[in-house]
């Protein structure tokens, strides 16, 4: 819990993890200060007390309102797809930057930095390559005056991004993206913020850690696609590995959007992470943090978010 009083400053508080982060703040006694485009609204938020910064991290000026006289930050936003390199490093590397840099000005302030577990191989894309580049950014002007975290896939309800996954699930052929031995850790969105509401709870640490559910070595294409066919409720008729070439030729009509100036999520670039063999959380690299386990399974969290995105009209009710 954080004393009384204490302030956070959050930066994508309106994304995906954000909007599950702010109340699990709340509940743990931080007052909320966030920054924002535009003024926002959200049902999660309910009756909680924010504190609203309008400003963008490309502004300096921006970073410096949202920090001063706040004792911790979490910088959650960041592109997941754009049109090239440069708007990728734009907006991770160059926002990241900005934002430690009001950080170092304030001498008490703890950056906790939420990373991409894509981080680890910054080869395969631009996006990659721009999550680990905001890491150094971070760690050249703080050092030790951080704390990063690296989730693998998150998942749960309110994410548009994995819908696709438990779409396909409940086809009569559940097609499988990755190799057979390929494994992907992942975490329910949750327990992700359980995580980063206890990683305030501590001193910063300078490590880069991982957090994922109880099993850190991961799951199978396979495994995924059953468990999402079961939250589905679908009877596939069976799973099939879908073919390099027809995969490739998809991930180029990808790179063409991207060559008209649109960010697509599958392009040669995604494919190279989606096939990676090794998205498992090592033991050196796993978050320690005693007071927190995960609580989501994977077969009740996948439940979990299909009944979010049934309520929420994503998907057709059973």
């Amino acid at each position: 819990m954080a004393e009384a009083g204490r302030l956070v400053a959050v930066t994508g508080a309106t994304g995906f993890i954000g909007r599950r982060l702010l109340p699990q703040l709340a509940a743990a006694g931080w007052r909320l200060r966030i920054l924002v485009r535009r003024d926002p609204a959200d049902a999660l938020w309910g009756d909680l007390d924010i504190e609203v910064e309008q400003g963008d991290l490309r502004d300096p000026a921006a970073s410096r309102r949202l920090v001063a006289g706040a004792d911790a930050v979490v910088h959650l936003a960041g592109l997941i797809k754009a049109p090239s390199r440069d708007d990728f490093m734009r907006a991770n590397r160059d926002g990241t930057r900005h934002l430690a840099n009001a950080v170092a000005a304030s001498a008490q302030t703890h950056l906790l930095l939420v990373s991409s577990l894509a981080a680890r191989e910054p080869g395969f894309s631009d996006y990659a390559a721009s999550k680990r580049a905001a890491e150094q950014a971070a760690i050249d002007v703080l050092g030790e005056r951080l704390s990063i975290l690296r989730p693998p896939a998150v998942y749960g309800p309110g994410d548009p991004e994995t819908l696709a996954f438990f779409k396909m699930a409940s086809l009569p052929w559940v097609p499988l993206l990755g190799a057979a031995p390929a494994r992907s850790a992942v975490i329910h969105v949750d327990d992700l913020c359980a995580a980063l509401v206890g990683m305030l709870g501590r001193p910063a640490t300078g490590r880069i850690e991982a957090a994922c559910d109880a099993r850190p070595a991961g799951y199978s294409w396979r495994e995924l696609m059953q468990a999402a066919a079961a939250a589905m409720g679908a009877r596939p008729r069976g799973y099939w590995p879908l073919p390099g070439g027809l995969l490739k030729a998809a991930a180029i009509c990808g790179d063409l959007a991207r060559l008209l100036g649109r960010g697509n999520m599958l392009n040669s670039q995604k494919l190279r992470e989606l096939r990676h063999l090794d998205w498992a959380v090592g033991e050196a690299e796993r978050l320690n943090l005693p007071q927190w386990a995960p609580a989501w399974d994977l077969q009740a969290g996948f439940a979990d978010a299909v009944r979010a995105y049934r309520s929420a009209g994503w998907l057709p009710r059973a």
